[in-house]
């Protein structure tokens, strides 16, 4: 392929490599294939790429970072987890009608592992996603300094197909905190979905907001569609910590 013929190619849009394009065209010439049938491999190259950077920037913008891939998780070592639920959940079916989904259980059983993998499921499947914990997210929206800035910078968790807010009840939250909570929940209500990870039932979430009065309308409104999966295990990390070197005497 000439340069002259790539160059137009990027006029045109076509965001596929360069590479790609001249092995495409190498591949179609030695298997004369019709020029419409170059075309169809042409377009075929170009929507896998853009797919491909399409998920590159989603992912990005998921801010998931690290975490343990879904297939070395170790379903045996909590004494109950609800796992028919959470491969259904992997379907994705949940997240048209807006439904919710918590994951509850104590410190260290992989409630953040379960959510991330569920997250990049949705990448995978074309979603928008974004993860925090409850506690960056407030930081972020609590720094803005005018209200028409926390409206703009509430978008970041209003818009995406899938948020996802770790870690509610390990830090106190003041009322500020809890209506901004509440501002997002209603936001997204039946039309996109949230996802919690917890160690606190519902009825305890009033500890997390002390004095706020929105809490009894958030946890009304999140829990009205929400998938519920309780985790019963022992911490995961204290198990796998190493046992301290003895001393020396």
């Amino acid at each position: 392929m000439s340069s002259d013929t790539t160059e137009l190619l990027r006029r045109l849009g076509l965001r596929a490599p360069r590479d790609a394009l001249e092995a495409l065209l190498v591949h179609s010439t030695k298997s004369r294939h019709s020029p419409t049938q170059f075309v169809e491999a042409l377009v075929e190259l170009e929507l896998r790429e853009r797919e491909l950077r399409s998920l590159q920037s989603r992912t990005k913008h998921a801010t998931l970072g690290s975490f343990v891939a879904l297939d070395r998780f170790d379903w045996n070592h909590p004494r109950q987890i609800p796992r028919d639920l959470y491969e259904k959940l992997l379907d994705l079916e949940f997240l048209d009608p807006g439904h919710n989904v918590i994951l509850r259980g104590p410190s260290g059983v992989g409630k953040t592992t379960l959510a991330k993998n569920l997250a990049l499921r949705a990448l995978e499947k074309g979603h928008t996603v974004r993860f925090s914990t409850l506690s960056d997210m407030l930081a972020d929206l609590l720094k803005q300094e005018s209200l028409p800035a926390v409206e703009r910078r509430m978008r970041c968790y209003t818009a995406p197909d899938l948020l996802i807010l770790d870690e509610i009840g390990y830090l106190p939250c003041d009322s500020r905190s809890a209506d901004l909570l509440y501002n997002i929940i209603s936001k997204r209500h039946e039309k996109r979905s949230t996802l919690v990870t917890t160690n606190l039932p519902f009825k305890q979430w009033s500890t997390v907001f002390p004095g706020a009065a929105s809490v009894v309308a958030l946890v009304d409104r999140f829990a009205e569609h929400c998938h519920v999966l309780d985790i019963d295990a022992d911490s995961w990390r204290q198990k796998t910590k190493p046992d301290p070197k003895p001393r020396k005497r």
